[in-house]
């Protein structure tokens, strides 16, 4: 079984096995998309309305400023992957709750198994705080984290602010768009890192 199937049959598993509460409220699931060996998996908070009715992450006004972004330093949409920390959308898009993010968080660790990425990008802090409770975004942001986690794939992570909050604040966007821009060297840095050590 290829990685692609690999993930068609675990997205399966757990759209029909996820104990999430949300689920009751939720049109759908909304597992990751994109290429199953992409050297980048970008990790998201939860489906917002757009997702919830398209099935897909990041497909709204946060998603588009995503793609920009992803255009401005050479990186085709459908060669990353992106995902979720919680796979069903809040009601009113509110922060989904500790309970509902551990309900979907073995789903979210096998898609990363799977994948076998270089560089795990977190989109805004909820999923920063999902692997490094302790750290705030504001002085996170742009920074590559280097932490090994057992049964993770990787120790090289990247939080960014969510796209949707440069959507609300212009300062904001130009921050983001300026830490976006550091993800080739951080790729270059992480390639050279493994070709020292011989790993």
């Amino acid at each position: 079984m290829d990685k692609n199937q690999k993930l068609k049959s675990l997205n399966e598993k757990w759209t029909a096995e996820c104990v999430c509460e949300l689920k009751k409220t939720a049109t759908q699931a909304v597992p990751g998309v994109g290429s199953a060996n992409a050297e980048i998996v970008f990790i998201g908070e939860a489906p917002g309305r757009s997702e919830d009715k398209q099935g897909e992450p990041f497909v709204g006004a946060a998603g588009k400023f995503l793609n920009e972004m992803l255009n401005l330093i050479g990186i085709k949409r459908e060669d990353i992957y992106i995902t979720n920390i919680v796979k069903y959308r809040p009601p009113n898009n509110r922060d989904p709750l500790p309970e509902e993010k551990a309900a979907c968080r073995e789903w979210l660790l096998t898609e990363l198994q799977i994948i076998s990425p270089k560089l795990i990008i977190f989109l805004g802090r909820h999923a920063m705080n999902n692997f490094f409770p302790d750290l705030q975004i504001s002085g996170a942001h742009g920074k590559l984290l280097i932490k090994q986690f057992k049964n993770m794939p990787t120790k090289y992570f990247f939080p960014l602010y969510h796209p949707a909050a440069a959507l609300y604040d212009g300062s904001m966007r130009e921050i983001l768009i300026n830490d976006f821009k550091k993800i080739p060297e951080v790729l270059r840095r992480i390639e050279k890192e493994k070709i020292e050590t011989g790993v």
